[in-house]
């Protein structure tokens, strides 16, 4: 159980919700924005002590059964209520550290997927694998050591240039609160991992940005469908997105393909025959 944790996450859920979004009157002006604790705890159906100290990180770890209770106030989605629950620590928790190794069927699936950029991420965004085309689309990660492989990183800590570390994304801002989402719910996920405390303490230090959005307490990711590269040789790409859970290992295999007979899967069929290493960038 993450006591501060938990606490920032309940406080910063309790102040986006208004009195009239859970059916309360107003009422006199209101010092703080938000419901009052023990508004929650009223529609919780909790004491208000029992939630004040919640809030405050001093609460004994709260029963499933309260739990459902203040994600029903909150008016918490189904990813807030899971977070929640990991927060509490009565969600399953995986144990040890986040895996690196990529199944075999994957990497072999990665060379026989037809122009389609292809890449395996962990849970920190690490790029694990990768095909031809991902890395003449985006960048050679084989020239790169291991921890330059980092996307999450790239987003944050890349050069001064606010679309290079990104390859020059359309979506860019939305990238990079995906990325802060994601690492709030992997270091709920593997609180025993020191690599994914570590890459979130280097990043809070390193970017005021990733400051800012990591104090939003925010884990609804959002889902791209489809994103613009802007490519040094072939210039503008659009590429739809997709993300397949590999749920055992807790990675992502991410797919950038094109319609069949456009101009974008026609510049991903001459990137495809390039290949990283016939680029000049």
């Amino acid at each position: 159980m993450d006591k501060h944790e938990l606490g920032a996450f309940l406080r910063s859920r309790r102040e986006r919700i208004q009195p009239q979004d859970v059916g309360l009157p107003a009422g006199p002006r209101r010092r703080t924005p938000g419901l009052r604790r023990e508004e929650v705890a009223v529609l919780a159906h909790i004491s208000t002590e029992y939630y004040v100290r919640l809030e405050q990180g001093r609460a004994p770890r709260p029963s499933s059964e309260v739990l459902a209770g203040i994600a029903g106030a909150l008016r918490l989605t189904d990813a807030e209520s899971d977070h929640l629950h990991l927060l509490a620590g009565t969600a399953p928790n995986r144990a040890g550290l986040h895996r690196r190794d990529v199944r075999p069927s994957i990497l072999r699936l990665l060379e026989r997927l037809p122009q389609t950029a292809a890449f395996v991420t962990s849970a920190l965004f690490e790029v694990l694998a990768w095909n031809r085309l991902a890395a003449a689309l985006m960048e050679d990660y084989s020239k790169l050591a291991p921890r330059d492989r980092n996307l999450a990183r790239r987003a944050f800590l890349g050069p001064a240039d606010p679309d290079a570390p990104l390859y020059g994304i359309s979506d860019a801002a939305e990238f990079r609160s995906n990325v802060v989402m994601e690492l709030r719910s992997a270091l709920a996920r593997y609180p025993a991992d020191p690599s994914v405390a570590g890459l979130v303490d280097e990043l809070r230090d390193g970017s005021a940005e990733f400051v800012r959005l990591w104090e939003r307490h925010d884990v609804q990711a959002t889902t791209m469908l489809t994103k613009t590269f802007r490519h040094p040789v072939v210039g503008d790409v659009t590429v739809d997105c997709d993300s397949l859970d590999l749920a055992d290992r807790d990675q992502h295999l991410v797919l950038y393909s094109a319609p069949a007979g456009s101009p974008d899967a026609e510049a991903l069929a001459f990137l495809d025959v390039l290949g990283a290493e016939g680029l000049v960038r």
